[in-house]
């Protein structure tokens, strides 16, 4: 008798060896993600006459990693875009920024929202509904957190002034742009020409209508305003479109909550070099709030100019939505 002559159990899956060595997908194409649905991505890649659109899943040895829009990937298989074909996601390369929340600020698990955008475009009514301002901060704090630039779009001016949240954020030196249905879209256009940018904002407040007007291909679904001053949910899912003049814009559903229970105040303090610079004094464990007796930032904003009493005001309004401190602060 020899080796030959040895019989083998085949496990459960046959009788193929198993290795750790996992295939090197050198022929890997790279695309970008530009929506997900129900375990299904959709993945944008440049084939041989132009960008082609791809239906894929994620591989197994990617584990638990999940896979959002923005994510720029490498996929194997058929990547014709044919109806009925499937490639699959073997690669996601390394984030460069990340919007994530979590579903409310006890919720240990963050769910990243949107990958490697540029900018964060805040959409809030000043009016119908009202604004939300516990919302709005939040947003900020993510947006800063996440490495994201973040712009305020202020809609429905015509009906309602927006200098009370212009006054509100003033000391962060925000660009806002106030619009109205009327109003054209060059200078918000100015702002995300060129630059992958995200929206944001509550159901109602006109995001997916401004959407529609920035992509008229969109076709992102609109509702009115309920009977209680809430927006009904019309988008379902995030979606990345083309911007006409250059660029992509991510339209992400209306949601009503943003958890922070991934965020400590250091990383919004990181944010902001000279601030960031002045805390490293304060005692451990301050707040930076205005009840906070021995915060340096109080002495750094009385022995400058005016305008750094607004730039500390408006630092505590996104630390107060933050709702706990990092250590050392």
């Amino acid at each position: 008798m020899d080796e030959d002559d040895v019989r083998v159990r085949p496990g459960r899956r046959g009788s193929r060896p198993r290795t750790r060595i996992r295939p090197a997908h050198e022929d890997a194409v790279p695309g970008l993600v530009i929506a997900v649905d129900r375990g299904r991505m959709t993945v944008r890649v440049e084939g041989a006459e132009g960008p082609v659109d791809v239906t894929t899943m994620r591989a197994r040895e990617l584990g638990k990693h999940g896979v959002v829009v923005g994510d720029r990937v490498r996929v194997v298989g058929d990547t014709s875009g044919r109806t009925d074909s499937l490639a699959r996601i073997v690669t996601i390369q390394e984030r460069t920024t990340s919007l994530r929340r979590t579903a409310d600020d006890t919720d240990p698990t963050e769910r990243v929202v949107v990958a490697n955008a540029d900018l964060l475009v805040i959409v809030t009514s000043v009016t119908d509904p009202d604004p939300a301002l516990g919302f709005l901060d939040r947003c900020l704090v993510a947006a800063y957190a996440g490495g994201l630039e973040p712009l305020l779009c202020l809609t429905k001016t015509d009906l309602a002034s927006a200098q009370p949240l212009l006054d509100r954020y003033a000391g962060l030196r925000l660009d806002a742009v106030p619009m109205s249905r009327e109003q054209p879209l060059d200078e918000l256009l100015g702002h995300i020409r060129d630059r992958t940018s995200v929206f944001v904002g509550q159901s109602g407040v006109g995001k997916s209508t401004l959407v529609n007007r920035l992509v008229p291909d969109a076709l992102r679904a609109v509702g009115d305003v309920s009977k209680i001053g809430k927006g009904r949910h019309t988008s379902s899912s995030a979606v990345l479109f083309d911007l006409p003049g250059g660029g992509t814009v991510i339209d992400t559903p209306g949601i009503r909550s943003f958890g922070l229970a991934h965020v400590t105040a250091g990383d919004v303090l990181s944010s902001f070099d000279e601030m960031a610079d002045v805390a490293a004094d304060c005692p451990p464990g301050c707040g930076h709030t205005a009840e906070d007796p021995d915060c340096a930032l109080d002495a750094w904003a009385d022995a400058g100019p005016p305008e750094r009493r607004d730039q500390l005001a408006a630092l505590r309004v996104l630390l107060g939505a933050v709702g706990q401190v990092g250590p050392g602060y």
